[in-house]
């Protein structure tokens, strides 16, 4: 499903134009990318959680010269852990 789809789906289920479903799921999106940039996790109870997970800095192998070592630096990357409804809903 691509956002697209979504925008159509949420307007025909709501009853509103393409146009605000779009304006709406562009708002969430944006406020929940907002909320994980200030390090803050976003619950929506139900459906699951979005999150920071952090990830230590490491050494690995260059794929291009598997004898050279090369230095990978820690960085955060964005998490959902599904919530149970999603879960049961998906089994």
């Amino acid at each position: 499903m691509t956002k697209q789809d979504l925008v159509n789906h949420a307007a025909q289920k709501a009853g509103v134009t393409k146009k605000d479903a779009s304006a709406v799921l562009d708002a969430v999106l944006d406020a929940i990318t907002k909320s994980l940039k200030g390090g803050k996790n976003v619950t929506v109870t139900g459906f699951g959680t979005f999150r920071i997970s952090k990830r230590a800095a490491r050494t690995g192998v260059n794929p291009r010269n598997p004898g050279q070592k090369i230095k990978i630096p820690a960085m955060k990357l964005p998490a959902f852990k599904a919530g149970k409804s999603l879960k049961d809903a998906v089994r």
